[in-house]
């Protein structure tokens, strides 16, 4: 795994807002190509979990390049509509990414 996707990871755990989210919320990210990194983001109202792998079932589902990812997460980045249109990004529920945004500040 590319050194800043694992700092960036540990990263989301450190900006977490507690109390920003009111019910556990689970986010899968592939982030990559077809074998590229696959991640479980568990949000509660307490705490953000990061683990390895595939969920079987998340509440949201995020694709999208681990470059972008890292920027998305540091601020150099947002995703517009033409991101979304043009497949750069991807998400099975764009009102839950929304919220993961808010939930760490990005």
């Amino acid at each position: 795994m590319p050194h800043d996707l694992q700092s960036t990871l540990e990263t989301l755990k450190a900006r977490f807002k507690a109390g920003s989210v009111d019910e556990t919320t689970t986010y899968y990210l592939s982030l990559g190509e077809s074998e590229g990194e696959k991640w479980t983001l568990t949000v509660t109202p307490e705490a953000c979990h990061v683990t390895p792998g595939k969920i079987e079932v998340a509440d949201c589902v995020l694709k999208t390049s681990a470059e972008l990812f890292v920027k998305l997460v540091e601020g150099s980045w947002k995703p517009g509509v033409m991101d979304f249109t043009t497949g750069r990004i991807k998400t099975s529920d764009v009102l839950l990414l929304r919220r993961l945004q808010e939930a760490f500040g990005l």
